[in-house]
Parts: structure tokens; C-alpha cells; sequence
């Protein structure tokens, strides 16, 4: 064999089959690293993050929600399922429907009522659901109260803006999400940034939301199994192009004994000048079945023969 031939193997390896193979496999495993993994993991962070400020926040006693609301309305978000009290009374006229919003698996609307406290600051509460009646109407809903309360709750991030418009349908402002921005303006009530959840009996509530499960759900795993792939597929490739090395020297092996012992090692090239022996066969492809096995070419070869002998 040339020395060009012993040092330009690796070339085939150029070929356009292995370079896409490769090229998809670092496109993936780039993916699995940069985006796919941090993705669930950090959903699992999250959900470990909430769980435990739920945890927290029934340890010990709720306080104002003004200690936590500022007098302009902001607040700090990582205050989020802390548990707060309200003294004030709700602006009844003001109230807002969350439209068909899923609970416990069935549709149902939520009643948002801004509440204003005693020192004229103005908070959106949620004050439960009921169900949808043939699941687009709205059920009766009893009336907050107009006396002042005090009501406890938890505080609520207000979520995005969604991207269905607000309407008025069957005697109710509604809205596709829980966005104080939004309701405030819908309102005319300057509302503060966060919302207070209602979750057991309270003056006003109606079907409290249920707390989240306190589970930490598969999300961990997911992240865990993207890494996995992110380095297996690599090393996947690693093993083929060490088999396909492996085989291809494996044959060069093969083509050096046969040259070595003066035969053609592509005998497919000539096969008009090959010795064949008895039954027609060049003799060299019988010589290598002897090599590797048996020297007939099937079991029904053998069966053939034997009935031939027969005859």
C-alpha cells in the first residue's frame, strides 16, 4: 500500500455524509447546553424558590400589606406568597372578571375587585371563582360587601398583558389576564402593582384558588437528561468514527496478507482471470470463506449438492 494512501484516510472522513452528521450533532448538543437544559432547570429553581416562600409564609403570622406595598404602589417581587392583611372596603362597582380561566379542570370566571384601604391606596383582589355556567356564561355572583373588612390574603405578581383584548360581555367588564395595569385603566382605579390572592374564608371571597401543589414536578430530571444528551451525542459520533478507523484498517489489514501472499485483493477487478475451482468458483472468494468460515456458500448449497449426489 502507497504512503499516500496510509496518510489520506482520515480525508473519506470529509465526505458529506460524516460532515452533516457532525455538524447537526454540535448544532444539538450547543442547544441541549445553552438552552434546553438551563430552560427546565431553571423552571426547576423556580418552582423550588415558590414552594418554599408557600412553606414560609404559613410559618409565621400575615402582616399589613403595607408593609410590603409602598405608598406608590411598587413593591418588591421576590415578596411574592407572602402572606398579608387588608383593612378598607371594596369598590364593588369596579368589579372584573377573569374570562374562563381553567380551575380545577373545569372553566370558570374569578372575580377581581379593587379594594381600597384605609389609607386611600387602592389594591386589586381576587376574590374567587364560580363555575361557567354550560361553560361560557356566567353563574350568579354574590356581591362583596360594602362595610369595611379586613381581609387576609396572599400576595400576587401581576402577569403579562394578554394578547386578547379586554370586552364587555353579558353585563361584565372581562379580561384574559391578571394584569393590574390593565384593570386599573379598564377601572379608573389607580391600582397598586401586585394583587392579593384570597385562599380560605373571607369577607367577600367566594371559591378560594387552591394553593400549588408543593411537588418539584420532573423539571430537575428533564435538565438532567439534556446535559445526558448534550454528551452523548458527541461521544456517540466519537464511537462511530473510531469503529469506521477500526474497520478501515481492519481491511487494509486484509488487502497487505493478501497482496503478501500474491493475490489480488480486489479480484472483482478481473474476475475473468481468477482460478475458479471445481463448482465454478474463483478460487480466491472460496479461500476467503475458508478463512472466515465455512467454505460452502449456504446450508441449502450443502442440501443442493447432497441431492445431486443423489441423482
Amino acid at each position: 500500500m502507497s504512503r499516500s494512501s496510509e496518510t489520506s484516510w482520515w480525508k473519506k472522513f470529509l465526505s458529506p455524509g460524516w460532515v452533516i452528521t457532525a455538524v447537526l450533532i454540535v448544532i444539538f448538543s450547543y442547544f441541549a447546553f445553552s438552552f434546553l437544559a438551563p430552560w427546565q432547570l431553571g423552571k426547576d429553581d423556580a418552582i423550588v424558590e415558590r414552594n418554599d416562600r408557600i412553606e414560609a409564609s404559613f410559618e409565621v403570622d400575615p402582616v399589613p400589606v403595607t408593609d410590603l406595598v409602598a405608598p406608590d404602589g411598587t413593591y418588591d417581587r421576590d415578596q411574592e406568597w407572602t402572606r398579608v392583611t387588608l383593612t378598607g372596603h371594596y369598590l364593588a362597582d369596579s368589579e372584573v372578571l377573569l374570562r374562563l380561566r381553567p380551575v380545577e379542570s373545569h372553566p370558570a370566571f374569578q372575580s377581581l375587585v379593587p379594594f381600597e384601604l384605609t389609607n386611600g391606596q387602592v389594591i386589586l383582589i381576587n376574590r374567587g371563582w364560580v363555575d361557567a355556567v354550560d361553560g361560557t356564561k356566567v353563574a350568579p355572583i354574590a356581591d362583596p360587601p360594602t362595610s369595611e373588612v379586613t381581609v387576609t390574603g396572599m400576595l400576587r405578581v401581576d402577569e403579562g398583558v394578554h394578547t386578547s383584548q379586554p370586552l364587555v360581555d353579558q353585563g361584565y367588564q372581562q379580561v384574559y389576564s391578571i394584569n393590574t395595569e390593565q384593570i386599573g385603566e379598564l377601572t379608573g382605579e389607580p391600582l397598586a402593582e401586585p394583587w392579593i390572592m384570597v385562599t380560605d374564608e373571607q369577607p367577600g371571597s367566594l371559591n378560594p384558588l387552591v394553593l400549588p401543589q408543593l411537588e418539584r414536578g420532573n423539571h430537575l430530571s428533564y435538565g438532567l437528561q439534556w446535559i445526558t444528551f448534550g454528551v452523548m451525542a458527541p461521544l456517540g459520533l466519537l464511537i462511530f468514527v473510531r469503529s469506521e478507523i477500526k474497520e478501515r484498517r481492519r481491511v487494509r489489514e486484509e488487502e497487505a496478507e493478501l497482496a503478501a501472499a500474491g493475490l489480488d485483493p480486489h479480484p472483482e477487478n478481473d474476475p475473468d482471470t481468477e482460478p475458479s475451482s471445481d463448482d465454478g468458483e474463483p478460487a480466491q472468494a472460496q479461500r476467503m470463506r475458508n478463512r472466515y468460515g465455512d467454505s460452502r456458500r449456504s446450508h441449502w448449497a450443502k442440501k443442493s449438492d447432497r441431492e445431486q449426489e443423489r441423482i
